[in-house]
């Protein structure tokens, strides 16, 4: 075999060979690499689509959990006896269950619920409470988590109503029943001191002059009679209320007017101030006359000659305060939790009844008489839900 000297060989052929060799060995080392990160992917996916899975699997039984507790929720507004109304953001009926269904019908979906409340409901002298036919309503009312609309719960309290009515007569008779003696003491001394003078007057020799005082006296003491009389049995029955619409301040002058002559003959400095605005009353006019006359027939009582007593009434929010303040000696503390019992007097003369009456009067509208703690003398604050302004009623 011939051999090629070296000299031979083409150096350039040499040269393409070494660097076809090193590309080869790069494609190798990229090939390798590739491999690697493919791997890698590979791996990675798995474990990605592992915990997809288990994602999955958690959502999955979130879903359930969720779906199953609306399942409860939707079960127990359905069983619910009380009404239940979804209201959007415009106040439009979205929703009712099956107790709201019955009180206003399902054709309300979708109305304004201030359209419904114009159709179906009416109100009542009570804050919060309407009335429904021959049913009495309380409404609560809560914003969405959302903010986007309201949820109304509407609950059906005339048996509480009913059972609040029966008990307040059991407690009146029962207070008449402990207090019939003292009743009896009270009403036999008028009466005797009536006969007396009555006997006086078919005796011989009985002066004219003599006579016309003896028969004014009798006259006095059977219109005592009487009164206690009238309070005894609107104590026992409780007042019949009526549904008079008045402005506040027109009630308050009106109290000022028939009081100011009584307090004029006493000596007794009074004022009025109104500060209702043209706030309006609901309710029995009479009734709440009565009331403001007792609380400042009380004060008049308790305060002497040179005295001082103002009736004063004032807005407060969505409530009217009417306060009779006198310079008198003030009610002691040990007879505080006492002084609205009906039958408790700290008088000579009385039944004790005038402000069980005008407590009674003041709840029966839907509010209270709260005695105060001034400086001096007594207050006695009447506080009673106050209705729109009369402009805020033409403006509707």
């Amino acid at each position: 075999m011939t051999s090629v000297p070296p000299s031979a060989v083409d150096p350039a052929s040499s040269d393409k060979t070494a660097e076809l060799q090193r590309a080869f060995a790069m494609f190798n080392q990229v090939s390798a690499e590739l491999t690697q990160a493919y791997e890698a992917l590979q791996a990675r996916v798995a474990s990605l689509t592992d915990e997809l899975a288990v994602a999955n699997g958690e959502l999955r039984r979130q879903y359930r959990e969720k779906e199953a507790l609306s399942e409860r929720l939707s079960s127990l507004l359905d069983a619910l006896p009380a009404g239940v109304v979804l209201l959007d953001a415009t106040a439009r009926v979205t929703a009712l269950n099956p107790a709201a269904i019955a009180m206003f019908g399902e054709r309300v979906i979708d109305e304004h619920w201030g359209d419904v409340v114009a159709r179906h409901l009416e109100p009542t002298l009570t804050v919060g409470e309407w009335r429904l036919g021959e049913a009495r309503l309380a409404i609560a009312e809560s914003i969405l988590p959302s903010g986007d609309g309201r949820i109304l719960l509407l609950h059906d309290v005339s048996a509480a109503l009913r059972m609040k009515e029966e008990l307040e007569r059991s407690q009146r008779l029962a207070a008449m029943g402990e207090m019939a003696a003292s009743l009896a003491h009270q009403l036999r001394t008028p009466l005797a001191a009536a006969l007396l003078y009555t006997a006086n007057l078919g005796q011989p020799g009985v002066g004219d002059e003599a006579r016309v005082k003896f028969s004014e006296k009798a006259s006095g003491q059977l219109r005592r009679l009487e009164r206690l009389i009238q309070d005894v049995l609107l104590f026992a029955r409780g007042e019949s209320l009526g549904r008079d619409v008045m402005v506040a301040g027109d009630l308050l002058q009106e109290v000022a007017q028939t009081m100011e002559p009584l307090m004029r003959q006493h000596e007794v400095a009074f004022s009025a101030v109104d500060g209702c605005g043209r706030s309006i009353l609901v309710g029995g006019r009479k009734a709440l006359f009565g009331a403001l006359v007792n609380l400042l027939e009380n004060a008049l009582q308790a305060t002497p000659a040179g005295g001082k007593i103002c009736l004063s009434g004032k807005i407060c929010g969505d409530w009217l305060h009417f306060s009779v303040a006198d310079s008198g000696p003030g009610v002691p503390p040990d007879k505080r939790d006492r002084i609205f019992e009906p039958f408790y007097t700290t008088k000579g003369q009385g039944t004790g009844l005038g402000l069980a009456i005008a407590l009674g009067v003041a709840r029966a509208h839907g509010g209270t008489i709260e005695l105060g703690s001034p400086a001096t003398g007594a207050e006695f604050v009447m506080i009673l839900p106050a209705g729109p302004a009369q402009q805020d009623m033409r403006d509707e």
